[in-house]
């Protein structure tokens, strides 16, 4: 059985990442891309979450492409106003999202 070397309970009940997602100071913003295109940009997330599976479930719910590059979230098209709520969901403190 693996143990979490941060908090010491078993990898299936680790409660590391949820206790980090309400540290995270959030920046959420656009970048104009080639041909005028709007790129949402998410970043300021910290190594303990899995950012692979907040974008995953960001762009099924937005229902965009996107990927992760440095750690920063890119999503095709402004979704700057639907954002926020979506990280609240998620579990992201919404006085953290900028």
């Amino acid at each position: 059985m693996d143990i979490c070397p941060k908090c010491g309970l078993p990898k299936e009940i680790c409660i590391c990442s949820e206790i980090s997602k309400g540290d995270q100071e959030i920046k959420v913003n656009t970048e104009k891309r080639k041909f005028g295109k709007l790129s949402t940009l998410v970043r300021g997330f910290d190594k303990n979450i899995d950012i692979k599976e907040i974008a995953k479930e960001l762009k099924k719910k937005l229902a965009c492409g996107g990927t992760v590059k440095n750690n920063i979230i890119e999503l095709q098209g402004d979704h700057t106003k639907k954002i926020k709520k979506m990280l609240i969901e998620l579990g992201f403190k919404g006085e953290n999202i900028k």
